[in-house]
């Protein structure tokens, strides 16, 4: 069984690159050890989004009655949920299994092993079998990472991928590590009556945005009832009477935190067991890849997680269309200048481009910031959510955009125009002369581009 590519992987990046290599005529097999879709499908993205998808939902029945809508008796059935989540997921991994198989992609379930540069070795339930490759893409993903503290070994701590399955909502939950992951599964037990603690070894959370950005983000989910501790150490964890004891060496102190469970939320690692052992080049990082997505081994390419470029499903599915493309000669270089970032809590947050730290660091004081809060935006008005802003950066010589930043409702979905903008270099003359309609949440984004120019209309 020889194919033109074979890809280790069935995530949104392997799956994707299996797709596009199919519509390209080329013979293609995928092997994947688990369920089709990966980590995002399954266990991350979908999920997560369903369940906050009901948290939303129920603050929203909650903040009604300011426009006169009253609710009562409103029960939260966190099975009804749950089940509500499996199917979604079921349906679009079937989805992805129907796509594979109309752009003839031979998938084979197992556990693969790169034995040579050509070479893979598939462990399943119905035996072993070999194939091979003129071409192979690693799309093997990562999995969570669990820091050397004393009582991780604990029954009640889990780590995400336990997190968004549970029987029953506890009454409590400690975090530890304020980042995408955290926050967002902190958001969706907090909906639900759960009492949140977050801990946070850096002084900010969400550690990789811009400043004022966590700064906004943290204040909005302590106003929601979340407790968060930056600047913070987990020391030990210890069980007593049923209840673990979380030791915290804080700014003020020593503390100690009781909970139901503890998520560990500290990261992710590559997954290279399938091919550590033929001579590729692998960083703690990941594995190690030119502008290409090539390895060191000049017919095996990744893509995704393992690599440790940017841990984000749509980098791994863009990833993955260019390793195939350059297999197929095309000779196309990954630019990673344009990528956005998004965190689905309740305001959310989405970002693209440099920071303004960033920024300053690469144009010392040669840059140019302008902001937008959602409060002067009369779309944001009407629809009763006015916490958070806008925040454009730009250099000074042609004002050419370097960064956006939003804070506040449907931040996830405007942040699109911000990426477009920086990937056709735009400045914040072509942003602020773009004519947006109104009234939409999308007009900030315009208004921050004015009030960069020292131009505000709607804001003193």
């Amino acid at each position: 069984m020889h194919y033109d590519i074979a890809i280790i992987g069935g995530g949104p990046g392997g799956y994707v690159a299996a797709i596009y290599a199919g519509k390209k005529k080329a013979k293609v097999a995928l092997v994947e050890k688990g369920e089709l879709g990966g980590t995002c499908l399954n266990r991350g993205c979908i999920p997560t989004k369903s369940l906050i998808h009901g948290a939303n939902l129920l603050q929203a029945i909650k903040s009604a009655k300011d426009f006169g809508i009253t609710a009562d008796n409103v029960n939260i059935d966190w099975d009804k949920l749950q089940k509500k989540t499996s199917r979604i997921v079921k349906t679009l991994t079937k989805g992805v299994e129907n796509l594979l198989k109309a752009n003839n992609v031979t998938v084979m379930q197992g556990r693969a092993k790169l034995s040579r540069k050509n070479t893979i070795e598939i462990s399943g339930e119905t035996g072993q079998s070999t194939i091979t490759a003129d071409n192979i893409i690693l799309a093997t993903g990562s999995v969570p990472t669990l820091v050397p503290i004393p009582g991780k070994e604990l029954q009640n701590v889990m780590t995400s991928d336990q997190a968004l399955f549970l029987g029953e909502i506890p009454s409590s939950i400690l975090i530890i590590g304020g980042g995408v992951i955290g926050l967002e599964i902190g958001y969706v037990y907090n909906s639900f009556g759960c009492r949140i603690t977050v801990v946070e070894m850096l002084p900010e959370i969400l550690p990789r945005q811009d400043k004022e950005i966590s700064l906004e983000l943290k204040k909005q989910l302590e106003r929601q009832g979340i407790e968060i501790y930056t600047d913070s150490m987990v020391r030990k964890i210890r069980e007593k009477d049923g209840i673990l004891q979380t030791v915290i060496e804080t700014k003020e102190g020593t503390k100690t935190v009781d909970s139901e469970k503890i998520l560990m939320a500290t990261g992710r690692a590559p997954a290279v067991d399938a091919f550590k052992d033929i001579g590729l080049h692998i960083e703690k990082s990941g594995v190690v890849v030119d502008e290409y997505l090539k390895t060191n081994i000049d017919n095996i390419y990744a893509v995704g997680d393992v690599t440790g470029k940017s841990m984000l499903a749509h980098v791994a599915s863009h990833q993955g269309i260019t390793a195939v493309k350059n297999i197929l000669g095309e000779n196309e270089k990954i630019d990673y200048k344009a990528i956005p970032s998004c965190v689905y809590t309740s305001p959310e947050v989405a970002s693209v481009g440099m920071t303004e730290d960033e920024a300053r660091r690469l144009f010392r004081d040669n840059i140019r910031v302008g902001r937008f809060p959602y409060a002067a935006s009369g779309k944001a008005k009407t629809l009763g959510e006015v916490n958070g802003f806008v925040k454009i950066i730009s250099e000074s010589k042609y004002n050419e955009i370097l960064g956006v930043h939003i804070v506040g409702p449907s931040a996830t979905e405007l942040i699109a125009e911000a990426v477009l903008a920086i990937k056709l270099e735009c400045t914040a003359e072509e942003l602020a002369n773009t004519i947006h309609a109104h009234p939409t949440l999308s007009e900030a984004t315009m208004e921050a581009a004015f009030d960069l120019l020292a131009e505000p209309i709607h804001k003193l």
